[in-house]
């Protein structure tokens, strides 16, 4: 065993033992607990917003988010967890089952392993632990190796509010991740595709289940009805926003001819406005630069038109097609290709044209158009007149289609998906032996027909044949 699969290994164990007292306590229990976590939660927030800057290049505004996003999780999934994780008796569906007193009881797995990327350290990192908490899970999160200080630093609030110990941090590279998806008992994984596809072979291998939320490509289309400032503003945001380092940034822009002119001066002069320092940080993850720039470079000697950028801020471009990689590979920076099209018809098809399929963006002045459009896109979202909002519903679920991911995030899986359904059959009536037990005889096969019959067919002929 290596040092990070040891490392793994004891901190696993150690939450695993304090398990099943947790899982034993009330919902309402764990629910306090979560409470006394969420007050500590603001009580220290200044201090874990300046890890978030120092560590991720975050401007203040960006890094206040994080926070504020978390307790809205804890506050949302507490509200709903005693309801969600109760036990719950089916009625009889049937014959068979008439006779039978049916439960179904929430069963959590034993420990869940987080595993994060390093754009929203703490936001994506305590968003999946703490429904999963409410579970009556123990959680072990493995936050990226370049943003440790800032997750390390708010999960050891759990140590200081005195809660059981089912909540810990593993620091480390690759194999510290390789190795909690090798010891836990489901992995919530939220990063790059390449490494979803490592994550869901171990599972595979492992018989253990899985949630990935992978990369995105996301698109915007803009009507020639939008109101286009406004389009323009949110594209801009949608596309720079923490550095463009976001699965679910704006990514392409497909713009109607009409608008189009008029779209693309807006966007330029919106772009143009942006502070360093304060409406945009820095890349947290310099490798990321360096895609970037391929991304750009590449289009640029493919007859792209480069309106403003010629370095690693914000970039527009123009004259941009499907043969240039910043159209089809996941950029994850401050890159924002438009292209004009005909109509709605050409937009959707090259919405459509990509392997990812996260969420998406529709911009139009009529509503029904709008969602007429947004039910063709294949994504797991679609925002009209808006962008990210999809995230900010919590009662609504995150999920990526194609190459963007497995499972979902938010609405009541956000808790159920982190349990087994468990179910627990009892007979009503205790007879020395059932209708359908041995020995099979004529008179019981034909009570079984005739009674089966009665319950189960439609109609007199039938019922009484």
């Amino acid at each position: 065993m290596n040092d990070a699969a040891e490392t793994v290994s004891d901190v696993v164990a150690l939450v695993r033992a304090g398990q099943p007292a947790w899982a034993a306590l009330p919902v309402s229990s764990r629910v306090r607990w979560l409470a006394r976590y969420r007050d500590w939660l603001w009580d220290n927030q200044s201090r874990l917003e300046g890890l978030l800057m120092r560590e991720t290049g975050k401007p203040a505004t960006e890094a206040g988010l994080e926070i504020p996003y978390v307790i809205e999780a804890i506050n949302y999934h507490s509200r709903r967890a005693p309801r969600l994780l109760a036990d719950r008796r089916p009625r009889p569906h049937g014959m068979l089952a008439i006779t039978k007193r049916q439960l179904i009881v929430q069963r959590p797995y034993p420990v869940v392993g987080v595993i994060t990327p390093w754009n929203f350290p703490l936001g994506l990192s305590l968003l999946d632990a703490v429904p999963a908490l409410l579970a009556g899970c123990a959680v072990v999160v493995k936050p990226s190796e370049l943003t440790p200080s800032a997750v390390s630093a708010a999960i050891a609030g759990w140590a200081d509010i005195g809660a059981p110990q089912v909540l810990d941090v593993v620091c480390g590279g690759a194999d510290h991740g390789a190795a909690v998806a090798d010891t836990v008992d489901f992995i919530q994984f939220t990063g790059s595709a390449r490494t979803g596809r490592a994550i869901a072979r171990t599972a595979a291998e492992r018989l253990v289940p899985c949630a990935l939320e992978l990369g995105g490509k996301d698109a915007m289309i803009v009507l020639d009805d939008a109101d286009v400032t406004r389009a323009a503003n949110a594209a801009v945001w949608g596309a720079m926003a923490n550095c463009g380092q976001m699965c679910v940034s704006v990514e392409r822009v497909y713009v109607e001819s009409a608008v189009y002119d008029e779209f693309v001066a807006r966007v330029v002069a919106e772009a143009t406005r942006l502070r360093t320092g304060i409406d945009m940080g820095r890349f947290t993850n310099r490798a990321q630069a360096d895609v970037v720039r391929r991304h750009r470079d590449d289009a640029i000697a493919r007859g792209a038109a480069e309106l403003i950028g010629h370095g690693e801020g914000p970039t527009v471009l123009t004259d941009t097609d499907h043969d240039m990689v910043c159209m089809t590979e996941e950029t994850f920076g401050p890159l924002l290709p438009i292209v004009r099209v005909d109509d709605e018809d050409e937009a959707v098809r090259l919405a459509n044209d990509s392997r990812y399929g996260l969420s998406a963006v529709v911009f139009s002045g009529d509503a029904h158009r709008a969602e007429r459009i947004a039910r063709r896109i294949d994504a797991g979202a679609v925002n009209i007149n808006d962008v990210f909002a999809n995230l900010f519903t919590l009662a609504l679920p995150q999920a990526g289609w194609k190459e963007s991911g497995l499972g979902s995030r938010g609405g009541s899986d956000a808790v159920l998906k982190f349990c087994r359904p468990q179910a627990i059959v009892a007979a009503r009536v205790a007879p020395a032996r059932e209708l359908t037990w041995y020995p099979y005889t004529p008179v019981r096969r034909a009570i079984m027909r005739r009674v089966s019959r009665l319950i189960g067919a439609r109609g007199l002929r039938r019922r009484f044949a």
